[in-house]
């Protein structure tokens, strides 16, 4: 008989079943062994008196934490939406995160100590920064699964697009609606950064347009969109397009410009990156690459679970192609 306002206990089940307390832990288990019909009665007997299992008595018993730890920029509004859809990819297969910061006062390793001393099982990184070796290290200390960079060689796995690819098909885009100067604002060091550069000067070589190649300094801040389109407004001629490392830097050169009475796009057409939350604003209205945020949340999941329950060892590298979306911040040369 269960105490009213008390919690059931599995004894209280195993009791109401006339079953050992092992029997009817390894039907709420779904461990082999027990019947159909004996996992049925224990089921039901579960179910009528409301018997929760207790996760943290049961992941203390198995040695396990079945958490995955996350590392996430603060200020990213991509790595918010890749967040948001972590968590559904890890609760389906009964798992939870834990969410550490990296912002301007916290850095990266901070930020990773913090989850491995939440006992997390396998590390899933949103653009790491940190050198491949020091990413190696920490991958012989759990799982690591480094999410939208590119990393050579490496023992850990990757879930990635192919950003080069992206920043071409902004490129090409742009030259087909009759662009030949089109500026990118860089954004800073960093692999990510090296390859969406790197996406830029190959396009503009492919068009025929090496002569206009012009990268200006940046970072991923709308910040720094705003000084690279002060440093065009202060110049004797504006270029036609600007593309820039992301959607946070597009949108400062969106706003700049516009402050200072250039229209967009039908002076200058301003194109980003991510396909975050920001660029699908109706005042901004971005041309910009979209990174599949859900698929590349369910396959750093994925890859995690491989390593962590199926024992997975060797490496593995999932790009993904990245897709151009053509909004309303782009159009042809005036």
């Amino acid at each position: 008989m269960v105490d009213a306002g008390s919690r059931p206990r599995l004894e209280d089940v195993a009791a109401r079943v006339g079953l050992s307390t092992a029997s009817v832990s390894l039907v709420l288990r779904g461990a082999p062994g027990p019947s159909e019909r004996t996992r049925r009665r224990v089921l039901d007997a579960a179910a009528a008196l409301g018997y929760q299992p207790d996760r943290n008595a049961s992941l203390l018993a198995s040695r396990r934490s079945r958490l995955l730890g996350v590392m996430v920029d603060i200020h990213s509004p991509f790595h918010a939406e890749l967040v948001e859809h972590l968590h559904t990819a890890a609760a389906e297969v009964g798992y939870d995160l834990v969410l550490s910061t990296q912002t301007r006062t916290r850095d990266e390793h901070t930020a990773v100590e913090t989850l491995l001393a939440f006992r997390s099982e396998a590390l899933i990184l949103l653009g790491p920064i940190a050198p491949a070796d020091t990413l190696a290290s920490l991958h012989r200390k759990a799982p690591v699964v480094v999410v939208g960079r590119r990393i050579p060689g490496a023992e850990l796995d990757v879930v990635r697009t192919a950003d080069d690819d992206g920043v071409g098909q902004i490129v090409d885009h742009l030259a087909e609606q009759g662009h030949r100067s089109i500026v990118y604002v860089d954004g800073g060091k960093g692999v990510i950064a090296t390859d969406r550069r790197r996406g830029y000067r190959t396009a503009m070589r492919r068009h025929g347009l090496d002569e206009y190649v012009r990268v200006l300094p940046g970072d991923h801040t709308e910040a720094a969109g705003e000084r690279a389109a002060r440093h065009l407004l202060d110049g004797d001629q504006l270029p036609t397009a600007v593309v820039a490392f992301n959607d946070q830097s597009a949108i400062g050169v969106f706003a700049a410009l516009t402050r200072a009475g250039v229209r967009v796009p039908t002076d200058v057409s301003v194109a980003g990156y991510d396909d975050d939350a920001l660029s699908r604003l109706s005042c901004f209205d971005l041309t910009t690459v979209s990174q599949s945020a859900k698929e590349q949340a369910g396959q750093a999941v994925r890859a995690a679970l491989e390593r962590l329950d199926e024992g997975r060892t060797e490496a593995r590298e999932v790009v993904l192609a990245p897709r151009l979306v053509v909004r309303g911040s782009t159009g042809p040369v005036g």
